[in-house]
C-alpha cells in the first residue's frame, strides 16, 4: 500500500497550475495506485495530484455509489457545465473545515485514462461538485478562494 502525505493548504504547491501529462509509463501507474490508496484511507471522495505533491494534471474521483468506484482522470478538461448548487464544501487539504460555495449542479468531463485513452464522464450534485473542485486544484486553486463562508460549529453539528 502506497499511501502519500496529503498536503495542507499554506504548501505552495496546492497554489501551482499543474503541468499535463505526457508520459504514460509505470511512474504515473504508480503515482494513480499510491493516490488511490490514499484517497482510499483518507475517506475522501476527491484527490488530485498536487495534493500529494506533484504538479501533474491527475485527479482521482470516487464516483460510485458503493465503496471505491475510483476513476482515474488525466489531463482532464471540462467540458460542459450547467444548473447551479449552492452548498457545503471540504477538502482533505482544509481538514475539519467546511465552507459554503456555489458551483454547478452538472459538470461533464473529458480525460485520459492510466492508458492515454480519451474517454468522457459526467455527474450531478456531490459528482458534479467533486468534478469541479478537483479541477480546480489542477490550477491551483483552493475551494477557500471560492467559498462564501466557513460554516460554524454550530452550523456543522445541526444535522446530527
Amino acid at each position: 500500500m502506497g499511501l502519500r502525505k496529503i498536503l495542507t493548504d499554506k504548501e505552495p504547491a496546492l497554489h501551482k497550475v499543474c503541468k499535463p501529462v505526457t508520459n504514460f509509463d509505470s511512474k504515473l501507474f504508480k503515482l494513480l495506485d499510491d493516490m488511490r490508496d490514499t484517497l482510499i484511507e483518507s475517506g475522501g471522495v476527491g484527490l488530485a495530484a498536487p495534493q500529494v505533491g506533484i504538479l501533474r494534471r491527475v485527479v482521482l474521483v470516487d464516483v460510485g455509489e458503493e465503496n471505491n468506484e475510483i476513476v482515474e482522470f488525466i489531463n482532464p478538461e471540462m467540458l460542459e457545465t450547467d444548473g447551479e448548487q449552492y452548498g457545503p464544501e471540504g477538502c482533505l487539504s482544509v481538514p475539519g473545515k467546511y465552507g459554503l460555495v456555489k458551483r454547478p449542479y452538472y459538470a461533464k468531463v473529458r480525460a485520459q485514462d492510466r492508458n492515454g485513452d480519451w474517454f468522457e464522464a459526467e455527474g450531478e450534485e456531490l459528482i458534479a461538485r467533486c468534478f469541479c473542485h478537483e479541477l480546480d486544484h489542477l490550477d491551483g486553486i483552493v475551494y477557500t478562494e471560492k467559498m462564501d463562508r466557513f460554516l460554524t460549529e454550530e452550523e456543522l453539528n445541526a444535522d446530527e
